[in-house]
């Protein structure tokens, strides 16, 4: 999927496949192994339900870094390794209601955006804001030592007014432009991370991303074009 805007591009690949310990393959980037489907992820989440500690270790591995991601973007700023710490830990608890079947990240995902919205009211909005620009500003670059300056300045520069506009959106609207976007799922996926219909998606999202053409105008540069002045990524 292509993303929001260039100044901020996904970090390295989360979730490095990891074995299941149970010869069925791997855990990989959203979920699935990497060779057997979701079955191989299955088979872990029953080992974890029978109490197998390292089975879950492993689950964490999997999903710590796209949860960070996510708890960053949805605005924990500062706060995001706590948020995430929590929302596995609730995840953990919360298993036995886990659905068999059922894809594990968008889950997890949807307990680390509630776990992110209980911090910021607790900790209050505008610090929340700061510390997720701060955040994306200190993750790993995504313009070349060797760049420009001049380049490497208006990156930085986009990045602080696409930061800025986000924030003006409403939290529903926020939420599926992360999902979308800022964290790459495809339609289903954001579906089910946020518990909406696919059509509340789709509204949504083509609402925000008005919002933000109006916010933003010709601000980001040409390479906007097809994916904030329209739902830009392709349904998965």
């Amino acid at each position: 999927m292509r993303t929001l805007e260039g100044a901020l591009e996904p970090g390295p690949e989360e979730g490095r496949a990891i074995d299941d310990g149970g010869g069925g393959g791997a855990v990989g980037r959203a979920g699935g192994p990497s060779g057997g489907g979701a079955d191989d992820e299955a088979r872990v989440i029953a080992r974890v339900r029978a109490g197998d500690a390292e089975a879950y270790a492993q689950l964490v591995r999997a999903h710590t870094g796209v949860a960070l991601r996510a708890a960053v973007a949805f605005g924990a700023g500062a706060d995001a390794e706590d948020v995430v710490q929590a929302a596995f830990f609730k995840a953990y608890r919360a298993l036995g209601r886990f659905r068999d079947g059922a894809p594990f990240r968008p889950w997890l995902l949807r307990i680390v955006m509630n776990e992110t919205r209980n911090t910021v009211r607790s900790a209050g909005r505008a610090r929340a804001v700061a510390g997720r620009e701060a955040c994306y500003q200190g993750a790993d670059p995504v313009i070349p030592d060797a760049a420009d300056p001049a380049v490497a300045a208006l990156a930085q520069e986009r990045r602080t007014l696409l930061t800025a506009a986000l924030d003006e959106l409403s939290e529903e609207q926020r939420q599926v432009v992360t999902c979308r976007y800022l964290l790459e799922m495809g339609e289903a996926e954001t579906a089910q991370t946020l518990g909406w219909p696919r059509g509340t998606v789709k509204s949504r999202l083509n609402r925000a991303l008005r919002k933000l053409e109006r916010r933003l105008g010709g601000q980001l540069g040409p390479e906007r074009d097809g994916r904030i002045a329209g739902e830009g990524g392709e349904k998965r």
